[in-house]
């Protein structure tokens, strides 16, 4: 065997064997027990429709998240007059686009003004007006900066959002922007949707208030309670009967330290009552404000509120320095571990509200793959049929020639992990359309060149020749159109785009070389007079 036959033999015979050996955890379960270590492991991960779970379209609201910047514009001026002794009255967000501040006298509100065209230059300020006796300031946010506000609330929410699936553990999911402010969330084969809706659907925004040990919650009422004061209610579970309960608590509004300042948030079981509660570790900053304000509160309560919900209140008991607390509560231990997931990944910018939510069962799916099963096994047989009875032998090297393509693709998305749709399917079918019309053009050519009277060996080079840039062109074409489609598609086209790439390039090998190889070794090495064409 010449040194060319012999490499491409041994190509095709190790991507068989390695096509083989990806498969293997498909279409073997279960796995005999030696075979670990390197050998591969991952079977082929199916699609949303094939193998049934949710699909979500949420909605951000944007809004939220500029109301949100206000308030923070809000608590930071607070800080600045203060730092300045700039008596003020009242410092709030008015409406959804500008902050109100309201002073006691001309003069402080003047050198308010000067603050604020320093502090926040992009925002427009709204001349000083008196009224009621009081001089009254506004800062508004102009509809440009809004905008780019909202956008970064939905990249945001987006990006949060996949971290928490990620640590949620689903497999390849669909996470994608749909217009303005929509997400699109496909979560394949979960067995939980209502606990992963939950997990996605959560603000996660961690608070550490003080408690206003002043109010009696009890009988406290909006207009009886201070300014700087809010009633929440402090959520607790029964842990014999699961009744959860809701007790009211008076706690400062401004919060003294905030989730932005963690690091990390770990589950853990507190050894004396056997209880699972949230550890967490603060950034530098995070523990020397943790340090300082525990100093500065040692017997006074402290509540761990997760939007707008008290967890726990304890009593500081001393200084925390170190930079780590915990979360304690009523909390089962998968209560505390989507929690722990949540803190670690970050809050939403913005609250998100579910618009549309399908679940597709996992009948639907087993029949769906049938169906698509059974298409493609008809397809197949039919065309074998077909290229056997026209084209005979020669009908029967391009049957496995197309054979190879299917075990080739079927490996490659085993080896990439890639994701198996639906329309991946339809891909495999084109596929099979696209090796056969190949291998129709080379059989046709060498006809041509055996009418002319040339020699088997010669007609068959004259016609892989002759073809070459006929089949390469249109492979090239299609390859393109998938590129485009797995650039600007989504879900189930994209799985349609990575099909039919991998496709193409494995039918050009198959077609150009696999094929070829067998007839250069029958007819060179047996020595077979006549080509059955």
């Amino acid at each position: 065997m010449s040194k060319g036959l012999l490499w491409r033999f041994s190509l095709i015979a190790l991507f068989i064997t390695l096509s083989l050996l990806y498969l293997t955890p498909t279409l073997v379960s279960p796995l005999p027990s030696w075979w670990k270590g390197l050998l591969p492991k991952d079977r082929i991960h199916l699609g949303l429709d094939l193998q049934g779970g949710t699909h979500l379209v949420m909605e951000v609201e944007t809004q939220k998240a500029v109301e949100g910047t206000l308030d923070l514009i809000a608590t930071d001026l607070e800080d600045a007059l203060s730092a300045k002794t700039l008596r003020y009255k009242q410092i709030a967000r008015q409406g959804g686009d500008r902050v109100g501040m309201t002073f006691y006298d001309r003069g402080t509100a003047d050198e308010a003004q000067k603050l604020l065209k320093d502090k926040y230059p992009t925002m427009t300020l709204v001349p000083p007006y008196d009224e009621g006796g009081f001089v009254h300031l506004q800062l508004r946010m102009n509809e440009k900066e809004a905008q780019e506000r909202k956008d970064r609330a939905v990249a945001q929410a987006l990006e949060t959002i996949r971290n928490r699936i990620d640590q949620f553990g689903v497999s390849e999911p669909v996470i994608a922007r749909e217009g303005l402010t929509n997400i699109v969330v496909q979560l394949p084969g979960i067995s939980d949707p209502k606990r992963a809706i939950e997990l996605i659907g959560r603000t996660a925004r961690l608070e550490f208030k003080l408690v206003d040990e002043t109010v009696n919650p009890a009988i406290a009422t909006p207009g009886t309670i201070p300014e700087d004061t809010e009633i929440l209610m402090e959520k607790r579970t029964d842990p014999t009967t699961g009744a959860v309960t809701e007790i009211p608590l008076a706690v400062k509004k401004k919060a003294i330290i905030t989730g932005d300042l963690l690091t990390d948030a770990q589950i853990r079981i507190d050894s004396q009552f056997n209880q699972p509660y949230v550890a967490i570790e603060f950034n530098s900053t995070g523990a020397r404000l943790f340090d300082q304000v525990t100093a500065a509160n040692v017997g006074k309560r402290f509540a761990i509120v997760l939007d707008n919900t008290i967890y726990s209140a304890p009593v500081i008991r001393e200084r925390i320095s170190g930079g780590s607390a915990q979360i304690s509560g009523s909390f089962t231990e998968k209560e505390a571990a989507d929690l722990a997931i949540v803190l670690r990944a970050g809050s939403l910018p913005a609250p998100v509200k579910i618009i549309q939510n399908v679940t597709v069962g996992p009948s639907l799916g087993e029949d769906s793959i049938n169906k698509g099963l059974m298409a493609g096994a008809i397809g197949v047989a039919l065309v074998i049929l077909f290229m056997g009875i026209y084209y005979k032998l020669s009908g029967m090297v391009a049957n496995f020639g197309m054979i190879l393509n299917v075990l080739f693709l079927m490996g490659a998305l085993a080896a990439l992990g890639a994701t198996l749709t639906l329309p991946g399917i339809a891909a495999i079918v084109l596929l099979i359309g696209m090796s056969v019309d190949a291998n129709v053009l080379i059989f046709e050519r060498i006809r041509e060149e055996l009418r002319l009277g040339k020699t088997p060996i010669a007609a068959l080079d004259s016609g892989y020749d002759k073809a070459f840039l006929t089949i390469m062109d249109s492979h090239v074409t299609t390859l393109i159109t998938a590129a485009v489609l797995f650039q600007f598609g989504t879900g189930p086209v994209k799985g349609f785009a990575v099909s039919l790439s991998l496709g193409v390039i494995i039918n050009l090998f198959t077609a150009l070389v696999g094929t070829k190889a067998i007839f250069d070794f029958v007819l060179n090495r047996l020595r077979v007079k006549r080509l059955s064409v």
